[in-house]
């Protein structure tokens, strides 16, 4: 079982990654057009029109997948000192039973993700032509990606074996 698990591990840490750079690249892009937007109506006096929204898109893609990042290295908040005074075992215990909300909550926002997507594919946006939807499909990979991870963290709990640490892919040699 731990040489699957390692297998997983090994690849959830390259999507992971990748995710991250994802979500880096969105980042930049996010300021790029916030700053040519400044540029733009301050300097030059005329606006760019979809900056805006396309400046959100990318705001909803770094957030919600730097999230689920946060969640596979344990990142998310927790109010850690009761743990400082309780046994190991219980510790084990209460953090798997955050995997387990923080996964449910990963779930809700696949499921209510794709049903806003699907609810508003229809319709466009005017500025960048694309359907409404596109604003909800950070979430449905946001929540799909926090369900991954909190599972690759219950499974590696369960068999004895450490939970991440930022930049590692938790492999043991």
């Amino acid at each position: 079982m731990q040489d699957g698990l390692k297998v997983l591990a090994r690849l959830f840490g390259v999507l992971a990654r990748i995710t991250l750079y994802i979500s880096g690249t969105c980042l930049i892009l996010m300021t790029a057009v916030v700053a040519a937007q400044v540029f733009m109506r301050y300097v030059i006096g005329s606006s760019i029109v979809w900056s805006e929204p396309l400046a959100v898109q990318f705001m909803g893609w770094f957030i919600l997948l730097g999230a689920a990042v946060g969640t596979r290295e344990g990142y998310h908040l927790s109010f850690d000192v009761l743990l400082m005074f309780l046994p190991q075992g219980v510790v084990r215990f209460l953090h798997s039973v955050s995997d387990l909300v923080v996964g449910a909550f990963g779930a809700g926002m696949f499921w209510f993700g794709l049903e806003l997507a699907r609810r508003t594919w229809s319709s466009k946006m005017p500025t960048l032509g694309l359907p409404d939807g596109t604003n909800f499909l950070p979430l449905v990979l946001g929540g799909l990606l926090v369900v991954l991870f909190s599972g690759e963290r219950l499974l590696r709990r369960a068999a004895g074996m450490q939970t991440a640490r930022f930049g590692e892919d938790m492999v043991e040699d």
